[in-house]
């Protein structure tokens, strides 16, 4: 069983709540259990917008964590989704981000945590900055799976400077360097091979007269628009990472310049890898994906 703690910046993209989705159903396929939510983006409607995913599939009572300030404070139109479905939301007892981040790695068993990260960096700077906390990492969690970075160049841009990292360099600089546990890194340019497909949004999702992923998508979405899925692909990963989905890098360590660039230095004592796939494996994670974000 894969415990899971979420880290998520829900509001800059769609494909948080996608993401969200992708774990829920993991979890009633029994595969994972999605233990805290924590926000690495400001704000109470995205921590709202969380919640109210929470409920939908069921879980209504997975704590969600907020951050009061950080990178990217100002809200996006889709986050009024959540406003517009039932959660249990608190904003003046929601505890912060990175003290639901502690609590829920104390309670749960050493080495059994898998974060996934789909969001900026802050919250794990904080911890890795505290001796105590980054103790904690290194005894309770198992791998991290990060959506940041590019590690192939995006459309002839040899020098793609990708958002999560650019929103809060020092801190992915920090996670990079620090971070005492497997990571495998999500580049850019797995998301950007996939394309979540509108005929999904529109024909597989009937089973219910409201739903709150079609919601969110239109919200965000232009009507013929097809996101890229970054951040579920990361999640996939994170629980599924032996069903062969996506191939590996060889170890090495990403090295995050002051600019935000990222490079990767191979070294085969290094814990860290970077996510690759062939186009046999694109279709492959595509399908999954679909199949995943709209399961009943």
């Amino acid at each position: 069983m894969h415990h899971i703690i979420l880290d998520t910046d829900m509001g800059n993209d769609v494909d948080d709540a996608l993401a969200m989705a992708v774990l829920h159903n993991l979890q009633d396929r029994g595969y994972c259990q999605l233990e805290a939510v924590i926000l690495s983006r400001p704000g109470h409607d995205a921590a709202r917008m969380c919640a109210a995913i929470n409920q939908f599939y069921g879980r209504g009572a997975i704590p969600v964590g907020v951050m009061r300030h950080g990178p990217t404070p100002n809200n996006s139109p889709f986050l009024a989704v959540g406003k517009a479905w039932p959660h249990r939301y608190k904003p003046n007892s929601a505890p912060d981000a990175v003290d639901l981040l502690r609590a829920t790695l104390e309670r749960l068993p050493d080495g059994s945590v898998t974060i996934v990260h789909i969001g900026f960096a802050t919250n794990m700077a904080i911890m890795l900055s505290n001796p105590d906390d980054l103790a904690l990492i290194k005894r309770k969690v198992r791998m991290l799976s990060v959506m940041a970075g590019a590690f192939l160049p995006i459309d002839g841009n040899q020098r793609f400077l990708e958002f999560n990292v650019v929103s809060d360099i020092p801190a992915m600089q920090m996670l990079a360097a620090k971070w005492p546990t497997p990571i495998v890194w999500g580049g850019f340019e797995i998301g950007w091979a996939l394309r979540y497909p509108r005929v999904s949004i529109a024909n597989d999702f009937g089973y219910r007269e409201r739903h709150i992923i079609v919601e969110a998508y239109n919200g965000y979405c232009a009507p013929d628009e097809e996101r890229p899925c970054w951040d579920l692909a990361s999640a996939l990963y994170a629980v599924l990472p032996d069903r062969g989905y996506f191939g590996l890098s060889q170890p090495g360590k990403v090295v995050v310049a002051n600019d935000g660039f990222t490079t990767f230095v191979p070294g085969a004592r290094s814990k860290q890898r970077y996510l690759t796939m062939d186009a046999v494996q694109q279709a492959r994670v595509l399908e999954a994906l679909v199949q995943l974000t709209s399961m009943p």
